[in-house]
């Protein structure tokens, strides 16, 4: 087949997960990791292992670390009009381009980066004519979780509150 496309030129070719999460947080830590990604495995439990777990099950950050690897870490420029769709293992990268040398990345630039995403979001939200309250960019208090219900015999049933949403 002669409309195979190399892929040998992508730096994740032939990377698996482990070892590229071990490179970036030898390079820049979690708590750098979490500031730019917001990925909260970076926070809760920083750990190489609970983080490859959680990234292999969760495609969207899986590819947000990829693309961080590639533009952040790799250094490449940004990707093509016609690649940027595609997740980061896919792109085709250029002959001519090869990684350079980590981007210095500080909390302090995250925190800018953060201010200007939310300032973006509220921007949105008043051009489309969202109250803030109900933006999905903001996070919105949780639901009260239901009391559990005990079942005739004293002890709690933990299918009680469905049973009643049934009936």
């Amino acid at each position: 087949m002669s409309d195979e496309v190399n892929y040998k030129n992508n730096p994740l070719h032939g990377l698996n997960l482990k070892t590229m999460l071990t490179q970036i947080v030898d390079h820049y830590g979690f708590e750098l990791l979490h500031a730019y990604l917001w990925i909260n495995t970076f926070k809760i439990n920083p750990s190489i292992d609970s983080s490859v777990k959680f990234l292999k099950k969760t495609q969207w950050a899986r590819e947000k670390v990829e693309g961080f690897y590639l533009y952040k870490y790799k250094n490449l420029p940004k990707v093509s009009s016609d690649q940027f769709e595609l997740p980061p293992r896919d792109r085709i990268i250029p002959e001519g381009q090869v990684p350079g040398e980590p981007c210095k990345l500080t909390l302090e630039d995250a925190q800018k980066m953060q201010e200007q995403r939310a300032k973006l979001a509220q921007d949105y939200d008043r051009k489309s004519g969202r109250s803030a309250s109900k933006s999905p960019w903001v996070p919105q208090p949780k639901a009260r979780a239901e009391a559990p219900v005990k079942d005739a015999n004293g002890s709690f049933d933990p299918w009680a509150n469905s049973r009643n949403k049934l009936k």
